[in-house]
């Protein structure tokens, strides 16, 4: 079987592919994100309420951090796709180091709902850089039985 033929050819070695979107920390360009989540899920073969439920959670995750974000920061969103599900890393710079992400929201309610884990990601200042935060969510391909 060629390269070609195999099921996932974008695959590296460890079984994980990645692609990294950066864009300004605006609510405007949201979208551009969330439809690079929906295109990532349904080439993973995710069925449609998966890919609905990551294309919601990537718009909760961005629409909160964008909330937080330091003027003109960058929204950097990772997707790492794998075969069993995709983990999305949403992180932005922010002008206090004590900044964090509200896990206390109904915002955040949404993302556990949605995602199978969320965790908050904080990260302090490097290289005289401004300190980060972000979120970290896992979505299966398929909804786990409940």
């Amino acid at each position: 079987m060629s390269d070609l033929d195999s099921p996932h050819p974008a695959e590296t070695l460890d079984g994980v592919s990645t692609v990294e979107v950066r864009t300004s920390a605006s609510a405007a360009l949201i979208p551009t994100i969330r439809a690079v989540a929906s295109d990532l899920a349904a080439r993973a073969d995710f069925d449609l309420d998966a890919i609905s439920d990551l294309r919601m959670a990537v718009d909760e995750a961005c629409a909160t951090l964008v909330d937080v974000a330091a003027p003109r920061s960058a929204l950097r969103c990772t997707f790492h796709v794998r075969v069993d599900g995709i983990e999305v890393r949403v992180e932005v710079e922010v002008d206090e180091p004590a900044a964090t992400v509200s896990t206390d929201t109904f915002g955040w309610r949404v993302l556990q709902t949605l995602a199978d884990e969320v965790d908050v990601l904080a990260a302090p200042t490097a290289d005289g850089g401004r300190p980060t935060v972000g979120i970290r969510l896992d979505k299966l391909a398929g909804d786990p039985p409940r």
